[in-house]
């Protein structure tokens, strides 16, 4: 049916990121029934655009959940569809377009929200993956992985909460990892009843059950919603009598104590909890190789301080815990949690049945940060900016300058004047890290002397398109000047940049390209190869 039967948002990106291929959890028996009425069939075209090619599940809202293609872009898509349309479907479409407002790596993206009245549907990105909660079926994660899944969610919900948004369905059903490791955050809710606070104690709850495979909340739900609300799956985390939890260390051995710290203190409704982008960068901290953790043991996680009726400072130094737990609630907590740990995961864990080791944390002020590695940052995407071209011919073998080969890269096109033969302000590359970073150098290796280039940062990533790339000149121009050292102390073809600040983070750069040297049939350049160092 045509897109004119009901309110459409515009498709918002263009890329391949990823996104769940089924909301939240399987349908169970607290699930709305699916009215059944003029249900879709395979091969059936919605909105002259999307063909649904196989039903996937019905989830636990009642909605049906198929996997189609956009036969006009000729990509993959989720089709989510909800009986009937109108009022019973107003916070699905209204869920969908707050979304769609917010672009993000490790955010599903969404490109239609229709209503036909008899049948409303969201269209979002596809991911071939599966949802935290089905990835940890086969038993906990390691910490090194769990804290990589809670720094992509903390991240995600740093990109909500800028808007002023609240995500409010943040669960192990709806974070979704892909076959090539991409953590995305999906299903976001808008009916009021969450705040951003909630938001961020749920990555607690996720961290906790990535380490231990339990849910934290599940006694009471941490959104206020029922079990049938994408949740009836995951199992209760181990309390003692007094209904207080056990942290991770003691149903699991091997979880490091900043990690458990930081967990439990996310978990504890005593303390207030950070911003979620200062959750966002201390998750960046303690998200190295596992190769690297005993670097973290002595530097202490983030601290939250307690509400004593000051300000409370998210950064305090390391210390004890301020949980409001006895002595005898904290060995029934242990014995609890050790006795779940040797019965359930038995072979899988070794040292399951031994005592898990002392949190204690040194003193406030005594914990020692450790010295960062500065090694080469991995580049997760790269394309070329041209904001001032209709025709984007140009655009073409980007990843050759992440390649590691010098002698392969992408040039420009050949023009009349240093400038851009006077009718571009400029190209650029644009680099995707993946995450926020410490950034220690930037080294572009370009084809010839006498180029002129500026290395910039923002904080957006909007689709390649002419106006996407012109929404992105005028927030890397606006939020982030020229960062790193200027071009001309650059030797040669290798143009360095050094000096950044060693309190800021990047995740987006841009290598923005001013003037073109000079070649034997005009001006032109080729950028070879680009690195990133930092940490």
């Amino acid at each position: 049916m045509p897109s004119s039967a009901g309110p459409s948002i515009d498709t918002i990106t263009e890329g391949g990121r990823v996104t769940q291929v089924g909301e939240g959890q399987e349908a169970d028996e607290s699930a709305p029934p699916v009215m059944t009425f003029g249900a879709p069939t395979a091969g059936e075209v919605l909105a002259e655009r999307y063909e649904l090619v196989e039903h996937i599940n019905n989830d636990s809202a009642g909605r049906l959940v198929w996997r189609g293609v956009d036969v006009i872009l000729r990509r993959p898509v989720a089709v989510v569809l909800r009986y009937p349309g109108g009022d019973s479907a107003t916070e699905m479409l209204q869920a969908a377009v707050a979304a769609s407002r917010v672009i993000h790596p490790n955010l599903v993206g969404v490109y239609d929200a229709i209503d036909e009245a008899d049948r409303a549907y969201v269209v979002r990105e596809w991911v071939d993956g599966q949802s935290l909660r089905d990835l940890a079926t086969d038993g906990p994660l390691d910490p090194a992985r769990a804290t990589s899944i809670g720094n992509a969610v903390a991240s995600a919900l740093a990109a909500v909460h800028a808007t002023g948004m609240v995500h409010g369905n943040v669960h192990p059903g709806t974070v979704m990892i892909s076959d090539e490791g991409r953590v995305v955050l999906a299903d976001a809710r808008t009916d009021g009843a969450d705040s951003q606070e909630n938001d961020i104690r749920a990555v607690g709850g996720v961290l906790y059950f990535a380490l231990t495979g339990y849910w934290p909340h599940a006694e009471a739900p941490l959104h206020g919603a029922t079990a049938g609300h994408g949740r009836a799956a995951i199992p209760d985390a181990v309390r003692d009598a007094g209904g207080a939890l056990a942290a991770p260390r003691q149903v699991r051995a091997g979880v490091p104590a900043y990690l458990d710290d930081l967990t439990m203190d996310l978990l504890d409704a005593e303390i207030a909890p950070p911003s979620s982008d200062v959750l966002a960068a201390e998750l960046a901290r303690l998200d190295v190789p596992a190769e690297e953790e005993h670097y973290l043991e002595n530097s202490g996680p983030l601290r939250f301080a307690a509400d004593t009726g000051e300000e409370p400072s998210p950064l305090a130094a390391a210390g004890g815990r301020k949980v409001a737990v006895g002595i005898a609630g904290l060995l029934a907590v242990a014995l609890v949690g050790l006795l779940i740990g040797i019965s359930t995961l038995g072979d899988k864990d070794p040292q399951a049945g031994q005592s898990p080791a002392p949190s204690a944390t040194a003193p406030a002020g005594d914990a020692t940060p450790a010295a960062a590695t500065v090694r080469k940052l991995p580049v997760k995407d790269i394309r070329i900016i041209d904001p001032d071209s209709q025709k984007r011919d140009e655009l073409g073998g980007a990843d050759k300058v992440i390649d590691g080969d010098p002698d392969k890269g992408w040039g420009t096109d050949t023009y009349t004047a240093a400038k851009f033969g006077n009718r571009k302000s400029g190209m650029g590359i644009w680099l995707d890290l993946g995450e926020p970073h410490t950034v220690k150098s930037v080294q572009a290796v370009l084809s010839a002397r006498g180029a002129s280039a500026q290395l910039l940062s923002g904080t957006i990533n909007p689709p390649s398109t002419t106006n996407g790339d012109k929404q992105l000149m005028a927030n890397y121009k606006t939020e982030k000047t020229a960062i790193g050292q200027p071009f001309v102390d650059h030797d040669g073809t290798t143009m360095a940049f050094d000096g950044f600040d060693a309190d800021a983070k990047y995740q987006y750069l841009l290598f923005w390209i001013t003037e073109l040297p000079a070649s034997e049939r005009g001006f032109q350049v080729d950028v070879q190869e680009i690195t990133v160092q930092g940490s």
